[in-house]
């Protein structure tokens, strides 16, 4: 089936055609299904599930801070006498769930939970196709996704405790097992769960590519995907293209811990005692953590950046602003994303010219990503503007996005980013930029294409409030925590009542902390929503928001094959919204062009 690009019907039309419209049992349905839509609702669900601990997690660790060794009967609930007596959270384990919760939102959840979800139930829905090219493989992928969660989650309730170096797991504290309590079976577990996450992201990201370039259905050129497809497509090279190198660096950490090498560990001493270990260096570490880890930024970023094009289009009830230049904007952020890394180390020591290298680089990214803020609001200027759910989360993304971006242009600069490095600064610019932005996008997402994976609408007024209370909390979590780190403080000290000269964060602290208490509590109202919705919600009809896309020409019920019939032929673009001389507001790709009709 992937071998054949361009004969659709002859490979999609009868592949399927009387292919699994059998009756199928509970398990190969619900379980070990090897349709995209059912595989992109695992991966959300599971998503969601770790998302949750997450934030429990954030609050634990907020409270902490807010009021350090105060005992609390949620803390004491969720951890027990030994990681909390009395309710007092262990400072062994605070590193450990500030390194989790981490773990947890920057891969399980903005990279799992965004492209798992997404990729899987729009690429084939909206290049034409009636499946992955290999289903078997999808099927794989997520079943890899749900075991690496499992491990991840184990390490909470081995003898040390969970991985507690940091989300970045910088050796040497990852790489001696008696380090810290946290060094132990915990990292190990952190080690293996990341191991097997990075098997399932490369078998869905080949497949996501094989799928775009082989199984586009007639008249759907690469000038027609819509910048949904854009993004999941170059998100996907970028997965394929760099996690090998995280697996690398994971590894030769392995054999550090495990069979005495010395990849990262030169002369070390601890407890007084001196190892056996010469010649490696933590900086051969960063250097392969980070050349994935800011590839992996825009591998959060471009699917949340893609959903919002689409929504934005959708809901102003306008063409996409310089559809061209989005997609330039996203090649060119997919290029320059693999050298730019070295900005994560300038106080690494490295020569000051090569750091000069990467502040050029840095602040060349810029560029492509101010064109996509520019072509959202340019999209949105005077567009008949529907304001759905997922409208207002989109829009809240080009907010954030741009007020991340701006304290990114201070932290590119190396003689400014080396006072605020490792500072609440940087906490608060990755967590607006890239945390809140691609949550928000993962919510536009669900919000709008609810009806195509349920067949239901979501409850809009609780959609409303559940927008409105996050977005107010997002920017109270994350704004005060500028200011803490202009002050100084560093990120992930357990107390700073230590420390005097950190008595003016402590209000900023409290502030922070009841507001994230705020913000976690509304996602139970996101929740509620979701779940009650998928069973209790007003059914949907086909196309609810008057959309263009491919998705919208199937039926709400779902069949594994995606179109009863033939497979719809695309004859334009997907953005001819509000276009003159037409009787709606709206042209889907399915529509010829009329005689003289230009395309876009």
């Amino acid at each position: 089936m992937g071998s054949v690009a361009h004969a659709p019907e002859a490979v999609h039309g009868h592949a399927h055609a009387d292919h699994h419209h059998h009756e199928e049992s509970f398990v190969s349905k619900y379980i070990f299904s090897q349709d995209h839509k059912m595989i992109s609702k695992q991966f959300l669900i599971t998503a969601i599930i770790m998302a949750w601990v997450a934030v429990v997690m954030s609050i634990i660790f907020r409270l902490q801070l807010a009021w350090p060794g105060e005992g609390f009967s949620f803390t004491h609930f969720f951890l027990g006498d030994k990681w909390a007596p009395k309710g007092v959270l262990n400072p062994n384990m605070y590193l450990a769930l500030v390194t989790i919760h981490g773990t947890i939102m920057v891969f399980f959840v903005l990279t799992g939970g965004l492209s798992g979800t997404f990729s899987n139930l729009l690429i084939p829905f909206q290049v034409g196709a009636r499946d992955m090219a290999s289903g078997f493989i999808n099927m794989l992928s997520y079943w890899a996704f749900f075991l690496a969660s499992v491990l991840m989650i184990s390490s909470l309730f081995v003898e040390g405790g969970p991985a507690s170096a940091g989300w970045t797991v910088y050796p040497p504290l990852s790489a001696l097992p008696q380090a810290i309590p946290g060094s132990g079976t915990g990292m190990t577990l952190w080690l293996a769960s990341m191991a097997v996450f990075i098997a399932s992201s490369l078998m869905g990201g080949l497949n996501y590519v094989v799928t775009v370039l082989n199984l586009r259905t007639k008249g759907m050129k690469m000038t027609r995907l819509p910048l949904t497809i854009w993004a999941f497509f170059v998100t996907a090279v970028l997965g394929v293209l760099s996690f090998p190198v995280l697996l690398s660096a994971a590894l030769l950490l392995l054999l550090d811990r495990t069979l005495g090498t010395s990849f990262y560990l030169s002369e070390i001493h601890i407890g007084g005692e001196a190892l056996d270990h010469v010649g490696g260096s933590p900086i051969l570490f960063q250097h392969l953590f980070w050349f994935l880890g800011h590839p992996e930024v825009y591998i959060v970023l471009l699917p949340a950046l893609g959903i919002t094009s689409e929504v934005i289009s959708t809901n102003a009830r306008k063409p996409i602003f310089g559809y061209r230049a989005m997609i330039g904007s996203i090649l060119a952020i997919g290029f320059l994303s693999f050298i730019v890394w070295g900005h994560h180390m300038f106080i690494t020591g490295m020569n000051p010219f090569l750091g000069s290298v990467f502040v050029f680089t840095t602040l060349l990214i810029a560029i492509p990503s101010a064109v996509k803020a520019f072509n959202y609001i340019t999209t949105l200027w005077r567009g008949n503007i529907v304001f759905t759910p997922a409208m207002l989360f989109s829009i809240g993304l080009v907010a954030t996005f741009i007020a991340g971006g701006l304290t990114g242009i201070i932290l590119a600069d190396s003689a400014l980013d080396i006072v605020v490095h490792d500072t609440y600064f940087v906490v608060a610019h990755f967590h607006i930029v890239m945390g809140m932005s691609a949550i928000f996008g993962m919510f536009a997402g669900i919000y709008h294409w609810f009806p195509r994976m349920y067949g239901r609408m979501m409850n809009n007024k609780l959609g409303y409030a559940h927008f409105w209370i996050t977005f107010v909390c997002a920017f109270g979590v994350f704004f005060p925590m500028h200011y803490i780190g202009l002050a100084g403080a560093p990120r992930r000290y357990y107390s700073y009542s230590e420390f005097p000269m950190f008595d003016g964060v402590v209000d900023l602290n409290v502030l922070i902390t009841f507001f994230a208490i705020i913000g976690g509590s509304a996602q139970l109202l996101f929740t509620y929503n979701f779940f009650h919705s998928i069973w209790r919600g007003q059914k949907a009809v086909q196309n609810p928001w008057r959309s263009n896309t491919l998705e919208w020409t199937a039926p709400v019920e779902h069949l594994h094959g995606n179109w009863p019939g033939a497979i719809p032929t695309v004859h334009r673009w997907p953005y001819d919204y509000s276009k003159p001389g037409k009787p709606e507001d709206f042209v889907p790709q399915t529509t010829p062009l009329d005689d003289g009709e230009e395309e876009h």
